[in-house]
């Protein structure tokens, strides 16, 4: 038995049974076949059914995907930069393997660090030369 996967991270692989393709009309230059030939391919990728991807990564996902995802966690993939459907089909698979491979990246913790001394001294001084400005501005004599 053999199981197709798109390999996205060397840890991460989701199954070909969780996408789901289909094809459209494109948009846009295609010359004689524009109106003939459904090019365009639409995928569809179940974020938040999915078993291939462990929670953390697709939570990262979906807020990676912003406007593409839809409202019952469906990630929706159109492709059609190129005239030829398998091109499309391949361009939508690479397109979904690179967002996974971001969304298995852990962001960095932030490290609190303390102002240096001489930042805190510059801005203080920043303050009483812009305070001085302001003092000089308002000091006319009334006649």
């Amino acid at each position: 038995m053999v199981i197709v996967a798109l390999q996205c991270t060397p840890h991460i692989a989701i199954d070909e049974a969780e996408l789901e393709e289909s094809f459209v009309r494109a948009s846009g230059p295609g010359g004689q076949n524009v109106n003939k030939l459904s090019t365009a391919v639409q995928l569809r990728f179940d974020v938040r059914r999915s078993a291939s991807l462990p929670d953390a990564v697709a939570v990262r996902l979906m807020r990676l995907a912003g406007r593409r995802l839809t409202g019952d966690g469906v990630l929706v993939i159109t492709a059609q930069r190129f005239r030829t459907q398998e091109r499309n089909r391949a361009d939508a698979r690479e397109r979904l393997a690179a967002m996974v491979a971001e969304a298995a990246v852990p962001p960095t913790p932030r490290r609190a660090t303390r102002p240096t001394l001489a930042s805190k001294k510059r801005r203080l001084e920043e303050k009483t030369r812009r305070g001085a400005v302001k003092r000089l501005r308002g000091s006319g004599s009334e006649e």
